[in-house]
């Protein structure tokens, strides 16, 4: 059984950098970038760590891993030409689920992971891991978040809705932690009509339950979240999927739904300034989702 459990990292100094690195100012902008890789060896094969060189990203949350640490590349844990490091929390069983947070740790102070969130049945399967950090004049909380999906069969359905029960008091202590929040990943639910192409025909399936659905509802409703790319692109429906099915030709066609997500505590939302999902190159089958924050200073 995986136990939650939490890493402090020391703060990256000076003397701890290459000769001639410079030392990078922990303020804003952030560039964050959360991403379902399917398979990270797998998207490595597909030149994702190419392009992440090339995005100039501040953190990078990634879900589906499919892979222990001992499996990873150190090129998969340190990418080339990113200045980011990454961590992971890994399933048991090999070859399944399993998240990362990627930290450019120069720019950021009073780094810790948390691993889980007290919960065997999920912590096991590896659906979360936090990043606790300060940036500018915040103190942060970055989540790479992976809930279950419940598309292959009824068990995996009540597993998911055991998911969210247990995860709903978890987001409320997250709240209550005096950190700012940034719930960043692939949670397997398409909120609203304009979510996903073909809403009509998918409403008694998983990822657009009424129960699901709900459940979203409250998480932005009355625990106080914002979906950040919703506060930035409230009416676009067929540019904002982030997930096509494998089957047919539903990426040719964009019958696409969205389900990955960068959701904030709403001082964080606000600073929110650009988004955009990357769909020029195909890595897994869902696409990165960037977004842009500039924070105020310290």
């Amino acid at each position: 059984m995986v136990r939650a459990r939490t890493r402090i990292i020391p703060k990256l100094t000076n003397s701890m950098l290459a000769p001639g690195a410079p030392f990078r100012s922990m303020t804003t902008p952030l560039r964050i970038i959360t991403a379902n890789l399917n398979g990270i060896r797998s998207a490595e094969s597909k030149g994702f760590f190419d392009w992440l060189a090339l995005q100039q990203a501040s953190a990078l949350c990634v879900q589906e891993l499919k892979a222990q640490v001992t499996d990873l590349k150190d090129g998969m844990i340190a990418p080339a030409k990113t200045g980011l490091t990454g961590e992971f929390a890994c399933a048991v069983k090999k070859g399944y689920s399993g998240v990362g947070v990627y930290l450019d740790r120069g720019r950021f102070a009073d780094i810790e992971f948390e691993h889980g969130f007290g919960v065997s049945e999920f912590d096991d399967e590896g659906r979360m891991l936090e990043a606790r950090f300060t940036a500018g004049g915040m103190r942060i909380a970055l989540v790479s978040l992976y809930l279950p999906s419940g598309s292959s069969g009824d068990h995996r359905q009540a597993s998911k809705f055991r998911f969210l029960d247990a995860f709903l008091p978890h987001l409320q202590k997250l709240r209550d932690s005096g950190r700012e929040i940034l719930l960043c990943g692939d949670w397997n639910i398409a909120h609203q009509q304009i979510d996903l192409k073909n809403w009509r025909s998918n409403q008694k399936n998983s990822g657009f339950l009424p129960e699901e659905r709900n459940w979203m509802s409250g998480v932005l409703g009355e625990l106080g979240y914002v979906d950040v790319y919703r506060r930035l692109h409230p009416e676009a429906t067929d540019a904002c999927y982030t997930w096509w099915s494998n089957r047919g030709q539903a990426r040719a066609n964009n019958v696409g739904w969205r389900i990955d997500y960068q959701i904030a505590t709403p001082a964080l939302a606000a600073c929110a300034v650009r988004a955009a999902i990357y769909k020029e190159a195909w890595f897994s089958d869902h696409a990165p989702l960037i977004i842009d924050y500039e924070l105020p200073d310290a």
